[in-house]
């Protein structure tokens, strides 16, 4: 899902690559014909070559922006290793999980995590319950009291981990 949002951004920024060299290409005609009825010393006009410097720069510019902008769109997202690395910590130290103290709710959290190998993305773990975001917050609040999970703040969400 995030390799999909860095596309769409890698498409906006080049998007904004092509606009900003358009619009230097505009701005530097428009000088070149100021400079033609102002300057009096004709096709010699210092001034030219102050524009030609002024275009090149400012399409270097143009070119960065789109270089980074196909930099997001090539780009692949490595959370899976991030999910892998975390994954094979916690097999090693992961305990078997007393499903006779867990209610309803919980051993549907619990078995959701077990079903993803040990860690999931809290928001994914909202979609795979079926519970609300505030009742997967609260089970979770309850299961990490009793030390059965663990959760880890990666970036804007959290990963949760059996121990």
């Amino acid at each position: 899902m995030n390799l999909m949002k860095n596309r769409n951004v890698g498409f906006l920024i080049l998007g904004l690559a092509v606009v900003i060299a358009i619009i230097i290409l505009i701005f530097n005609s428009g000088l070149r014909t100021i400079v033609a009825t102002s300057c009096s010393h004709g096709p010699t006009c210092p001034m030219y070559g102050t524009i030609a410097t002024q275009t090149w720069i400012s399409m270097a510019v143009a070119g960065l922006v789109f270089l980074i902008g196909l930099f997001f769109i090539f780009s692949k997202e490595d959370k899976e290793v991030v999910i892998k690395k975390i994954k094979e910590k916690v097999e090693v130290r992961r305990k078997p999980v007393d499903y006779s103290k867990l209610d309803k709710d919980e051993k549907i959290v619990v078995k959701s995590i077990e079903a993803a190998e040990g860690s999931i993305f809290q928001a994914e773990l909202v979609e795979k319950s079926g519970f609300d975001k505030v009742k997967v917050t609260r089970i979770l609040d309850r299961l990490e009291g009793r030390q059965i999970i663990e959760r880890k703040r990666r970036g804007m969400t959290n990963i949760v981990l059996l121990r």
